[in-house]
């Protein structure tokens, strides 16, 4: 009987401390997502009038992976400020039906969009540039994809990587190399 109130509580403490909130849509929710018209022009222009870059979140319901970047990594001070401080978030939903005006104009669900912009699933993060070509979608200026879930290192060093424009430096530093730097500068024994 012992063991199995022993194991009972340690089931208990290894449930998260915190619990992400679901919306409506069944997405999970965070104070610095924006709720927005989905006209990515617009978007992009916010973005850019408040000095943060423009980054697209595509989620689903039932996502698990969504469900542990949103419970183990999103909430992590380090990282919900960092992403806070310098990104306008936008959700968008893999199979929603919710209108999408495109970087170059076109209008369709967030489900079309998903599938014009090669999203195959959930989490992907699109990062997109300052400025966008007349005529370019969001996936074609695109300057960094984060397919799927990470852990906490991985995820604040691509956030930085993609804010700091290292994909612009003229180096043989792409991200893996950079995170790899990251990494041995934390010196903390993990690889994430």
């Amino acid at each position: 009987m012992k063991r199995l109130m022993m194991t009972a509580a340690a089931m208990l403490m290894a449930l998260p401390v915190w619990a992400a909130e679901l919306g409506d849509d069944g997405l999970h929710k965070t104070e610095w997502m924006r709720d927005t018209f989905k006209d990515l022009r617009e978007d992009l222009a916010e973005a850019n009038s408040e000095g943060k870059r423009l980054v697209l979140f595509f989620e689903q319901r039932g996502c698990i992976y969504c469900t542990k970047m949103h419970e183990e990594v999103f909430p992590r001070p380090e990282i919900s400020k960092y992403i806070a401080d310098n990104y306008f978030v936008v959700q968008l939903n893999l199979h929603g039906d919710t209108e999408v005006t495109d970087l170059d104009g076109e209008v369709l669900s967030e489900k079309q969009a998903a599938r014009k912009w090669r999203v195959m699933f959930t989490p992907t993060i699109l990062f997109l540039p300052e400025e966008v070509p007349e005529g370019e979608s969001a996936a074609d200026a695109a300057v960094a994809t984060m397919p799927g879930a990470f852990g906490p290192g991985t995820t604040l060093d691509m956030f930085t990587w993609v804010n700091e424009k290292r994909y612009a430096l003229d180096t043989d530093e792409d991200f893996q190399r950079y995170h790899a730097r990251m990494i041995q500068e934390r010196d903390n024994g993990k690889t994430d």
